[in-house]
C-alpha cells in the first residue's frame, strides 16, 4: 500500500504554531505506507507558506508543498488527488480535529474492499456549540430528502480515504466542482464532499463509513451559517443536474 496524505491549508499559522504538522510528520516519517504528505496551500496570505518552506520541508523529507490560488478547500483537495503518487489518498483537516492516528481505522476498511472510506462523527460532535449541532441535524435531514445518499450519515467529516483510480474517475464526472471557483474568503466547499460521494454511489464504488474520534476545534476559517447556506445551494444544484441527466 502506498498512501498520499493530503493536507489542505489556508491561513493556518495558528494551527501550525500548535504543532499539527509536527504530529503529522512524526506519524508518517517512519511509516513506509505513506509515500508523501502533500500540503496544498489555498492561497494563504499569512505566514503559513513561509513556515512550511523554511521549517517543515527541511525537517520532513516526505512533505511537499503545492501552491494554489485561492479557490476554496475543495480545489485544494482536488489538486492533491491529481498530483498524488500513491495508489490511495487520504485527506485530513489541518486542525486535526480527528487525530492523525485514526487513519488506521480508514486503512483497515480497505481490506474489506472499501474504495471510499469516510470518517464519521457518528452523531457525536464533542465540544461543538448546541446551535451548530441542531443545524447539522437539520442539514442532514434536508440532504436526505433532496438527494438521498442512502446509508451515509456524515458526509462532512474532513477525514476520508479514496482509492486513487476511483477518485480520478469521480473527479472526471464532477459538475458543480468541475470548474475552478474564485474564493473571496475562507470557503470549506462542503458541497464537494456531497457531490463526490453522490457520484461514488452512482458509479457503484464501495463506500464504508467508520466512526472516528472527533473533537470540535474553533477556527476562523469556518462560518457555519454561511457555509451551510453555500452547501444547500450546491445540493440543489446537484439535484437539478441529476434531473437533467448530467451525471449519466
Amino acid at each position: 500500500m502506498h498512501i498520499s496524505l493530503i493536507v489542505p491549508c489556508y491561513n493556518e499559522e495558528v494551527n501550525i504554531q500548535k504543532g499539527v504538522l509536527d504530529k503529522i510528520g512524526n506519524y508518517t516519517t517512519q511509516d513506509e505506507r505513506f509515500s508523501e504528505v502533500l500540503i496544498v496551500d489555498d492561497g494563504s496570505n499569512d505566514s503559513s507558506k513561509a513556515v512550511i518552506k523554511n521549517k517543515y520541508l527541511k525537517t520532513y523529507s516526505k512533505f511537499r508543498l503545492i501552491q494554489n490560488s485561492h479557490q476554496g478547500k475543495a480545489f485544494a483537495v482536488l489538486t492533491g488527488i491529481k498530483q498524488a503518487k500513491g495508489d490511495y489518498v487520504i485527506f485530513t483537516d489541518i486542525d486535526l480535529a480527528t487525530p492523525i492516528d485514526e487513519v488506521e481505522k480508514l486503512i483497515a476498511k480497505t481490506k474489506e474492499g472499501g474504495q471510499i472510506v469516510i470518517g464519521s462523527r457518528n452523531n457525536s460532535r464533542a465540544g461543538a456549540p448546541l446551535l451548530r449541532k441542531i443545524m447539522a441535524k437539520g442539514f442532514i435531514f434536508i440532504r436526505n430528502i433532496i438527494i438521498g445518499l442512502k446509508g451515509i450519515k456524515d458526509t462532512q467529516c474532513g477525514f476520508k480515504l479514496f482509492e486513487k483510480q476511483a477518485a480520478l474517475k469521480i473527479i472526471d464526472k464532477l459538475q458543480v466542482f468541475h470548474d475552478n471557483r474564485i474564493a473571496k474568503d475562507s470557503s470549506v466547499s462542503a458541497g464537494f464532499d456531497i457531490e463526490f460521494l453522490f457520484l461514488g454511489q452512482k458509479l457503484g464504488y464501495k463506500i464504508i463509513e467508520v466512526p472516528v474520534v472527533w473533537r470540535h476545534v474553533e477556527t476562523k476559517n469556518v462560518n457555519f451559517i454561511r457555509d451551510t447556506i453555500e452547501t444547500l445551494i450546491d445540493i440543489f444544484k446537484i439535484k437539478l443536474l441529476d434531473l437533467q441527466g448530467k451525471y449519466h
